[in-house]
């Protein structure tokens, strides 16, 4: 009895603890989802990014659904985990829309079609900034790119760090790839 009993407590250890086994990989998947599922801090991030464009009502608007487009439709891959001690690098396949084509077209478009933009004569910003939203608004190229997110465990859950600008830029499909 006593080794059916010490067997069954060994079955629930191992059992137990595989199931509560928190992964760097399981943290990095938690905050893409967050960004597919436009959880209320990436609509806050998304709020304060647009703000701090030089846009008037109309356009922060149209840039904000570009935003949340692209992050519904992001899509990734868990490619590879590297544990050092509380530290872990976590490699991810993403794809995106590629808004920096969008943005590169826009301007190609200004540079070629100068007379389009222009108001009593003089180049209008304003219709050049809705021209170039609307091509971000409707790309539907995408592009893919490896990223490296950093983990650390912090009270023996795994955290993701903040990512640095070149990272962020990819995962919002404004990366210049050129």
């Amino acid at each position: 009895m006593k080794k059916v009993i010490l067997l069954m407590i060994s079955l629930f250890l191992v059992v137990g603890c595989s199931c509560s086994n928190d992964k760097a990989a399981d943290a990095v998947e938690k905050y893409l989802n967050e960004y597919q599922g436009l959880s209320s801090s990436v609509l806050e991030d998304i709020d304060k990014l647009v703000e701090k464009e030089d846009l008037n009502d109309s356009n922060k608007e149209t840039y904000k659904e570009v935003l949340k487009r692209t992050y519904r439709n992001l899509s990734f891959k868990i490619e590879n985990e590297e544990y050092n001690g509380d530290s872990a690098n976590v490699t991810v396949k993403i794809t995106t829309y590629d808004l920096h084509k969008a943005e590169k077209e826009a301007k190609d478009y200004l540079d070629t079609h100068e007379q389009e933009f222009l108001s009593d004569g003089a180049y209008d910003a304003s219709k050049y900034l809705d021209y170039k939203l609307d091509r971000m608004r409707t790309i539907n190229d995408n592009i893919t790119y490896n990223i490296v997110l950093k983990t650390t465990k912090v009270n023996g859950k795994w955290q993701v760090e903040q990512p640095d600008e070149v990272t962020l830029e990819k995962i919002h499909g404004i990366y210049d790839y050129d």
